[in-house]
């Protein structure tokens, strides 16, 4: 009994659980009766997936293997390299086919470890992928968003208000730049100078005090425009009151404060230092521009590309048809990512080669950088999209691991891990 509550709720818990039950036990011993327990032995699995897991986020992770037929795990591997996994399909041969998602480490490990298996890329990876290169797409095209003409007012007055808004902004002096905007440009500059001179990622990060992450993106970055874009498109919590802002202060009411208690009976949750923050540009005694329709943000235009149609709202459903009217190459984007996922639904692998050569004809560089990465995997991708098997009980298994770790409170040492995650299921 001791040994099925360690399994199921570790140390801690454990034990306050065994204590009511009239079994008093320490959380020490019921680590050390999973420390015991004999492992499971492996049977003949034909088909498996594989994915990592992290053991401490960013920095440690393992793998997970998982008999599909089962959905149960069946190992887990103290790390997600290559040789690791290569070794383990070496000790279990008979493998037929592997799940995995697309990094290229297990994708050489299969090679190497069960070179007759089939390899299948997982549909939703593929799709993950698609939508990362898809909003580098939009991104590329953020001018088409900007210039949209507004949808409730017929083009001359939509020209007309342009023109006003235009000799406005001519009135008015230069606001000051934003505060988030230099630091963009000051850490791009510094990362791309360190980046130049052959520092690593991690270097980097140590010298600048900041995340691998954000140094990653900030490397990754085509321009510094990509990133100011990204940043200014970062939804605030004053959209939906500005044209409220605009127009009370046209009808003379410049209190922030006073201003911050009207939009907030309205809905908002901010401050007023935000509405202050947003009103210094217009303390100067000149006239004020019209506010002008606010643009779509390129996740919005994503997003809605990507969702089925009929889920759309009406309004996104209008905005999405003159999007698409105004720019085509985001016309041509959009028709290659719904003809990807009837094909990925449908599975119709047989599909892949026209699919391909038809988005290669476009003048699309970011979904010719996903085409390429296609054509790299290819005998893995079409796989995906005409087998039916996925990795989504791989999935599950990794939330499960997640869960199992969370209940060790920082003692989740790999053995236990392992052991808890084996005699679970």
């Amino acid at each position: 009994m001791l040994s099925t509550i360690a399994v199921a709720l570790a140390g801690r818990a454990g034990a306050r659980l065994a204590g009511r039950l009239g079994m008093p036990t320490s959380r020490d011993s019921l680590l050390r009766l999973l420390r015991v327990l004999p492992d499971v032995q492996v049977t003949a699995l034909p088909v498996l997936g594989v994915d990592d897991f992290a053991l401490r986020r960013g920095h440690v992770y393992g793998s997970v293997v998982v008999d599909m037929a089962t959905g149960g795990p069946v190992d887990l591997l103290p790390d997600r390299e290559m040789t690791t996994f290569a070794a383990w399909l070496q000790e279990h041969p008979g493998v037929e086919v592997i799940c995995r998602d697309r990094a290229g480490a297990y994708a050489e490990a299969a090679r190497l470890g069960a070179p007759d298996a089939v390899q299948v890329a997982d549909r939703w990876h593929l799709w993950h992928n698609l939508a990362g290169h898809l909003e580098r797409s939009v991104l590329a095209h953020r001018r088409c968003l900007r210039e949209l003409p507004h949808p409730d007012q017929p083009a001359p007055a939509a020209a007309q208000q342009d023109t006003t808004a235009e000799n406005a902004e001519d009135t008015v002096a230069p606001a000051r730049e934003l505060r988030i905007v230099t630091r963009t440009r000051e850490r791009y500059q510094a990362i791309t100078a360190l980046h130049a001179d052959g520092a690593s990622i991690a270097a980097i990060a140590r010298t600048l005090g900041l995340d691998r992450h954000t140094v990653r993106r900030f490397v990754r970055a085509s321009s510094l425009e990509e990133l100011h874009t990204k940043t200014l498109q970062r939804a605030s919590l004053l959209d939906g009151y500005t044209d409220y802002l605009h127009q009370r202060w046209i009808q003379g009411c410049t209190d922030a404060a006073a201003l911050t208690k009207e939009i907030t009976a309205l809905g908002y949750r901010g401050s007023d230092k935000t509405v202050r923050r947003y009103l210094h540009p217009l303390r100067d005694g000149r006239p004020t521009p019209p506010a002008r329709p606010t643009a779509p943000t390129v996740r919005e235009v994503t997003g809605w590309i990507l969702r089925r149609p009929h889920r759309l709202e009406p309004g996104d459903q209008v905005r999405l048809k003159q999007v698409l009217a105004h720019c085509p190459q985001l016309d041509a984007a959009a028709t290659h990512v719904a003809a990807f996922a009837e094909m990925m639904c449908g599975r119709h692998g047989e599909r892949l080669d026209d699919w391909l050569t038809a988005v290669e004809a476009d003048d699309l560089p970011e979904l010719h950088r996903f085409t390429a990465g296609l054509r790299r995997d290819y005998d893995a991708v079409r796989a995906g999209l005409t087998l039916e098997h996925s990795s989504g009980r791989v999935e599950g298994t990794v939330n499960k691991i997640k869960m199992l770790k969370r209940q060790m409170f920082g003692r989740a040492n790999f053995d236990l891990l392992r052991t808890r995650v084996l005699h679970a299921h």
